[in-house]
């Protein structure tokens, strides 16, 4: 189930490249404050996030057919995406974004 996703970020992806939010890391582990530069590293390294944006050219390498039915991921979908994969940007909002290939994506989650 996907829910709507306003980019509000004022970056639009080109090309087969894809905009995602990963997924926040949480302040503190029990009663551990994780420092900042930990966070940001970790948040990064995560593989897990919601797809913001979607250039117009990612996902049309493959016919519709080819996607069990449910099409090509779409914005508001949770994915699984390669690790390092991508450039890190920070929107006009101030968050952290990653923009990544369409191929980079490992998983659609449900």
């Amino acid at each position: 189930m996907t829910k709507t996703i306003k980019n509000e970020s004022g970056i639009y992806p080109t090309e087969y490249k894809i905009l995602i939010a990963p997924k926040a890391v949480g302040e503190k582990i029990g009663s551990i404050i994780i420092p900042d530069s930990t966070k940001e590293r970790d948040q990064f390294a995560q593989m897990e996030g919601v797809i913001v944006a979607v250039s117009p050219l990612a996902f049309t390498y493959e016919p519709k057919e080819s996607w069990n039915g449910s099409g090509p991921p779409k914005v508001g979908d949770r994915v699984l995406f390669a690790k390092y994969a991508g450039a890190t940007v920070k929107g006009r909002d101030g968050k952290e974004y990653r923009i990544v290939n369409d191929k980079d994506l490992a998983a659609v989650l449900d």
